[in-house]
């Protein structure tokens, strides 16, 4: 008689439990930014600046070709480390300190690591608590062009496992990490003015005013399609991908059913406020802090929003400056009896889901058209 097979059930990803201060992680796979990965991101977030969309304007700046948006370089770089981190995640809470350094072009390969800086278990529920890491993303390790491109922080709320098992709670300071934004130089006596009717015309640094609110026409419907936008990451957290997970338990997630992972409205949003804010942008600078406030399902529309806070002149480039903003994103929901108002139609009230504090590298007419 056979004897039954050995049956093994594998549990991915870290709980709660498993974390240790000051580990550092060297993350699996890395990932190679291929064309089919830049246009699905490009098209879909509505990205308009021309240096991810025209290689001849690109070149002609100074850059190697079609320069990846922030928001793509930001989601192959989180998603390598959801196993590690944020598999048995919660809620992603906040991004904090996101900086960024070397562009990212077609063909480039980034590998991620990253350092556990805080556990803190849950005052009010002994299943969960909050996780504080650090990351730091580079392309093309070991070759010549080895380079940082981005560091950030986050905090992820973790589940427990084992709620009789004790956490390795405390903090750790950051690591001191030199990430500064790589520019092409200004070219003194080049035609950059031929080049100017391939980006919007009123998106120059001097075309902002301080206490000013945007709020970009665009709108963009989320489907089913946000399951293979998050496979093709290689993000593998479940409460974006498993409902049957989901439907053992409902309560214990949030909405009963899947979210939407956090980086598509994110880069979303960034897209939708591209054509209004950032077409003549030579890059992002920082992301101070970000935040989701609400969750994103399929069949949701995303909107999005720009508060222009300052401008502030560059301090070693007088061809840029430096403009300081908060990116909202919201949905609209039913609301029975609402009356219309200024946010919202009759019957619906305006629900914001994401917010960022964000400094963009803009473009001066003066020099540039």
């Amino acid at each position: 008689m056979s004897q039954p097979p050995r049956i093994l059930r594998k549990i991915t990803g870290n709980h709660l439990e498993d974390f240790r201060l000051g580990q550092t992680f060297r993350h699996k796979g890395g990932k190679t930014v291929t064309e089919g990965l830049f246009a699905s991101f490009t098209e879909f977030t509505m990205t308009t600046n021309p240096l991810a969309r025209n290689a001849r304007y690109a070149r002609a700046y100074g850059y190697r070709g079609l320069v990846v948006p922030p928001g793509l370089s930001m989601l192959v770089a989180f998603s390598q480390t959801v196993e590690d981190v944020s598999e048995n995640a919660r809620a992603n809470l906040e991004y904090i300190d996101m900086r960024f350094g070397a562009p990212v072009y077609l063909g480039d390969t980034i590998e991620v690591e990253t350092k556990v800086l805080g556990v803190k278990p849950s005052s009010s529920n002994p299943k969960l608590g909050v996780v504080h890491v650090q990351s730091t993303a580079r392309k093309n390790v070991s070759e010549k062009d080895e380079a940082i491109v981005m560091t950030w922080q986050r905090k992820v709320q973790v589940w427990k496992r084992d709620e009789s098992k004790p956490v390795d709670e405390g903090a750790v300071a950051p690591d001191e990490i030199t990430c500064e934004l790589w520019l092409p130089p200004h070219q003194v006596g080049k035609d950059y003015a031929a080049l100017a009717h391939l980006s919007s015309h009123d998106t120059y640094f001097e075309d902002f005013e301080p206490g000013t609110r945007i709020e970009h026409w665009r709108g963009r419907t989320m489907t089913s399609e946000h399951i293979h936008l998050t496979a093709i990451l290689d993000n593998t957290s479940q409460v974006h991908c498993n409902q049957h997970m989901i439907d053992l338990n409902p309560k214990q997630y949030v909405g009963g059913k899947l979210i939407i992972f956090g980086g598509i409205p994110f880069t979303l949003c960034l897209g939708l406020s591209c054509p209004d804010v950032h077409d003549n942008a030579l890059g992002d600078l920082v992301y101070k802090t970000g935040r989701h406030t609400a969750p994103l399902f399929a069949g949701d529309t995303v909107f999005a929003a720009t508060e222009i806070l300052g401008k502030r002149d560059h301090p070693e480039r007088a061809d840029v400056g430096i403009l300081s903003t908060r990116l909202h994103g919201h949905k609209f929901e039913k609301a029975e009896g609402a009356a219309a108002s200024e946010e919202a139609a009759a019957g619906y009230k305006r629900t914001q889901i994401f917010e960022l504090e964000r400094e963009i590298v803009l473009k001066r007419r003066s020099h540039y058209a």
